[in-house]
């Protein structure tokens, strides 16, 4: 487990206390952030996905962690009974008014003097190729399901957001500049525009899959940020 753990998510968890405390990651996915509080000797990890597959790959991953199938917006845990609280990638996926009820409900169940560390992306540089892709993709997920599909919110709109909810600020730092997109990345937001295509007229659809394609054909663009900000729960 340790060995698949991505170096993003064990520097980001540099200096934050996780040894000995009541951990959750918030947007399990495949479990990066589970198996990261694991491997930082933390005493109880919660983990919280309210997607079937995903839970069932980090209980197949992270065996000592809790896996709880909820939506983000009312996590099954008490107040003020977690110290560290890791969103790995979560917030690129949530609009506006979501993050806004997910972090209420994470300031709810964070215990004071807790930490909180968000890793995730900032906005891409306007001119590059997976910033147009991502368009695509938004544009057709709005289509379908009146909401796009990633938001990109700059290191200080999310530290304003939580500082509204009485955190303090402790670092930003920066994992990854260029962000290393693949080939791979590319052809998957092509495989998830099309998804969303299903649910949209052809007559609309077909000319923004064709924008995708030309696009993922033009090759990797490795470019952006993708940093990390921490935060202390004071309340």
């Amino acid at each position: 487990m340790t060995d698949s753990i991505p170096d993003t998510v064990t520097n980001a968890l540099e200096a934050v206390p996780v040894e000995g405390a009541t951990a959750l990651e918030a947007g399990a996915g495949v479990g990066n952030g589970t198996a990261g509080l694991l491997a930082a000797d933390a005493e109880t990890v919660y983990s919280v996905t309210d997607e079937v597959d995903h839970a069932e790959t980090v209980r197949e991953r992270c065996p000592a962690a809790t896996v709880l199938q909820a939506n983000l917006g009312a996590i099954p845990l008490p107040d003020d009974t977690v110290d560290v609280v890791v969103a790995h990638g979560l917030f690129n996926v949530l609009p506006n008014e979501t993050a806004a009820a997910v972090a209420a409900e994470l300031t709810r169940v964070a215990a004071p003097g807790g930490w909180l560390v968000i890793d995730d992306y900032g906005p891409h540089p306007s001119d590059s190729r997976i910033r147009r892709l991502f368009a695509v993709e938004n544009a057709l997920a709005e289509l379908a399901a009146a909401r796009p599909a990633y938001v990109f919110y700059p290191a200080d709109e999310l530290r304003t957001l939580f500082e509204g909810h009485g955190w303090t600020h402790e670092r930003t730092t920066t994992l990854l500049d260029p962000v290393p997109w693949t080939q791979e990345h590319m052809d998957a937001h092509v495989d998830a525009a099309r998804r969303a295509a299903t649910a949209v007229p052809d007559e609309v659809a077909d000319p923004l899959l064709r924008r995708a394609e030309r696009l993922a054909a033009e090759g990797a663009d490795p470019t952006g940020r993708m940093y990390s900000l921490a935060l202390r729960h004071e309340a």
